[in-house]
C-alpha cells in the first residue's frame, strides 16, 4: 500500500487473535492422524525411518502453521486521514487491496458473534464499509471490537470530511427537522 500525497496512517486494525488460535488448534489436530499412522507402523519399520517420518510430519505442519500465521498478520484494515484500505492476503502470492475515500463512505456496519462478545476473548466480528459507488464494499472479518472500530471510524469520517460535506449534511438535517 502506497500512501498518497499528504496522507497519514491514523489506525491499523489487525484480525482478532482468537480465531487464529482456533485455526492453529485445527491444524495441530489435523497432524494427529499422521502421527497415529506412524505409531501403527512403528514396529514394522527401522528406527531411522520412524524418525524421518516424524520429522517430516513435524516439518510439513510447521510450514503450514507459519504460512497461516503470515497470512493472519499481513491482513489488516488501514485507516488514514483520507481513506480506508483493506489489505487482504488470500495467499502469500495473492494480495488484494480494497479502498474507499472517507468522504465517499455511506454506511459502516458491524456484526458481533453472540452474547459472549462482552468478553474480550470472543469480542470479534465483521466490519462492513459501503461507499457511494455500489462497486466498493469493504468487508473486514474477525475484527477485534467491531462496534468500537465502527464508532472510531464514524467519528474519524466526521472529523475528516471537508467543510462543504459537513455544511451539506447540516443543511439536510435542519431541513428534515423543519419538516
Amino acid at each position: 500500500m502506497k500512501l498518497q500525497k499528504d496522507e497519514e496512517i491514523v489506525k491499523i486494525i489487525h484480525h482478532h487473535p482468537f480465531p487464529f488460535i482456533v485455526q492453529m488448534f485445527k491444524t495441530v489436530g489435523a497432524s494427529l492422524p499422521f502421527f497415529f499412522l506412524i505409531y501403527l507402523v512403528s514396529n514394522s519399520i527401522p528406527y531411522f525411518y520412524l524418525v524421518v517420518a516424524n520429522v517430516t510430519v513435524i516439518a510439513i505442519f510447521t510450514i503450514v502453521i507459519i504460512y497461516l500465521a503470515l497470512i493472519y498478520w499481513l491482513d489488516k484494515l488501514v485507516i488514514t486521514n483520507q481513506r480506508v484500505v483493506h489489505i487482504d492476503w488470500e495467499l502469500l502470492t495473492i494480495k488484494k487491496e480494497y479502498s474507499g475515500l472517507l468522504h465517499d463512505i455511506q454506511e459502516v456496519s458491524s456484526q458481533e458473534h453472540g452474547i459472549l462478545s462482552i468478553l474480550y476473548l470472543f469480542d470479534y466480528g465483521t466490519i462492513k464499509i459501503e461507499t457511494a459507488s455500489s462497486k466498493t464494499t469493504i468487508l473486514f472479518t474477525e475484527a477485534p471490537d467491531p462496534d468500537g472500530a465502527k464508532a472510531f471510524l464514524m467519528g474519524h469520517i466526521q472529523n475528516c470530511r471537508p467543510e462543504s460535506y459537513q455544511n451539506a449534511s447540516d443543511s439536510a438535517a435542519s431541513l428534515a427537522n423543519e419538516a
